[in-house]
């Protein structure tokens, strides 16, 4: 290819890439930083309003380092959606719709990780997974039978040597060093890494057929409707498509109850090594969720498989494809006519008829509230209560139950310090001469006061008692607080 072809090439990649579009933002630190916490996870989806107020805490913390403007989050979102990083659905299990990342956000956020914490040299591992699956791969590929199995008698007889090691404990058979170990177990989460954008990509390609699929069906010649006749002899179309054999196996793999459960088992057994515990704890969570990460990004795409299907079959069978069809020939012969007739005929030419326009605002149905009267109800209508005589001694029980008396605390203490001439006095010794009358809400009020207009001794502490409200006698050790001189409230 010629450097011109070339050229002309990566030029449409920039314009169509939204991961491009996303990594040459004016802020892709702060769109990957917000949607790498909240949605980076795989399969992770929320609410439209949960998110718009996330992204709203977040900006709120943000303006103070970046340049960014007085918009809202919603509006941030908006020109996200719009760019092609987040994708907005209906919600499956309530109202309303969910934002998630697209295929394109993953990799980019992806990009950024490797950008941030690059793999500066080719590892062992990396070199002997390379040199190990080419092998594998020209043994399996081989037509000649002979030579497949020279091959596989060679590698068997490097396992019987290696058993043989084993048994008899030679040095030679010692188990893979911690610095290798690391090395593989980083190459396994590399590749792992790239799943949440693989699940994202095979449900954007799921839509993609199911649009197909019936695009073809409108289009269809009613005498040759292939597509027609294999839905209706039961044929799932998406599920026998080329993408969904390959999920299919991929998903019943994942499914397996013994397969799972040995991947499992295999992830502890390494997690449980000596080296397992130099790796990052970013690293360890990775690996021990794997499993788990595949599961659910494989029953999210499943679901969204198993509704394409259903609703294609339902749309053949329910014949709702030919109110389509008919709206489809109409609006042909409709534009059809237009083009002679705008050579005629303006567009804003009067034709005679008037329709009134609704003034209501059109927008996602999912943003609909329904009016409930009952939020309005306020609920029986209050009496005028009768004027009575407050008794001053209940409301000053009501106010000492409810706020510190620091009035009477300060009077205690000024008080032991008087008699004592002056002396520095403890929390311990103010609660000797005036006990706690209001339990621990006088204990505190005292630490309180004496943290901020006495003295802590951090090398000393001392041991303080009162009787709680309930009249039992509770003992707690602190530091120690001194009172050094009259306070104030």
């Amino acid at each position: 290819m010629s450097a011109l072809a070339s050229a002309l090439s990566f030029r449409r990649l920039v314009d169509s890439s939204a991961t491009l579009r996303m990594l040459r933002a004016d802020h892709v630190a702060v769109m990957a930083a917000i949607l790498g916490e909240h949605l980076g996870a795989p399969g992770a989806r929320i609410d439209t309003v949960d998110l718009h107020e996330l992204v709203d805490d977040d900006l709120f913390e943000l303006r103070d380092h970046f340049d960014l403007s007085g918009r809202s989050a919603k509006a941030y979102c908006d020109d996200w959606r719009g760019a092609g990083i987040l994708i907005r659905r209906p919600a499956t299990d309530s109202r309303g719709e969910t934002y998630e990342l697209s295929a394109a956000g993953f990799d980019a956020l992806r990009i950024l990780e490797q950008l941030e914490e690059p793999q500066t040299t080719v590892t062992e591992s990396r070199l002997v997974a390379l040199a190990t699956s080419l092998h594998q791969l020209a043994i399996d590929t081989d037509p000649d039978t002979g030579r497949r199995l020279r091959a596989l008698e060679s590698q068997r007889r490097r396992i019987d040597a290696e058993i043989a090691r084993i048994r008899k404990g030679d040095a030679k058979a010692r188990v893979l060093g911690g610095k290798r170990a690391k090395e593989r177990v980083i190459d396994v989460l590399n590749q792992a890494q790239g799943m949440p954008a693989d699940f994202a990509r095979v449900r954007a390609r799921f839509e993609e057929l199911n649009h197909e699929l019936r695009t073809r069906i409108l289009e269809a010649d009613e005498l040759h409707g292939s597509v027609l006749d294999e839905v209706f002899h039961g044929m799932d179309l998406i599920e026998d498509s080329e993408e969904g054999r390959t999920f299919a196996a991929f998903s019943s793999f994942v499914r397996d109850p013994e397969q799972s459960a040995a991947f499992e088992e295999d992830i502890s057994a390494i997690l449980s090594r000596d080296f397992a515990q130099d790796l990052p704890l970013r690293s360890r969570q990775a690996l021990r969720s794997l499993m788990r990460d595949m599961k659910d990004g494989s029953r999210v795409v499943q679901g969204v498989l198993t509704e394409f299907a259903r609703g294609l079959r339902r749309y053949v069978h329910s014949h709702e494809y030919m109110s389509d069809r008919a709206m489809r020939s109409l609006l042909q012969e409709a534009l059809a006519q237009a083009v002679p007739a705008r050579l005629e005929v303006r567009p804003f030419t009067p034709v005679g008829e008037e329709m009134e326009l609704s003034s209501m605002r059109m927008s996602s149905v999912g943003a609909l509230i329904l009016h409930d009267p009952a939020d309005f109800d306020t609920g029986q209508t209050l009496d005028e209560a009768e004027a009575v005589t407050v008794d001053f001694a209940a409301l000053s029980a009501i106010a000492r139950e409810s706020e510190i008396d620091f009035d009477e605390l300060t009077d205690n203490v000024n008080a032991v310090l008087g008699d004592g001439g002056g002396t520095p006095a403890s929390v311990a010794e103010v609660l000797e001469h005036h006990p706690a009358t209001q339990g621990v809400a006088s204990v505190i009020g005292l630490i309180s006061l004496a943290a901020t207009q006495g003295e802590i001794d951090m090398d000393a502490a001392e041991e303080l008692s009162w009787h709680g409200t309930d009249g039992v006698l509770r003992r707690a050790v602190v530091q120690r607080h001194v009172f050094t001189k009259e306070v104030d409230v």
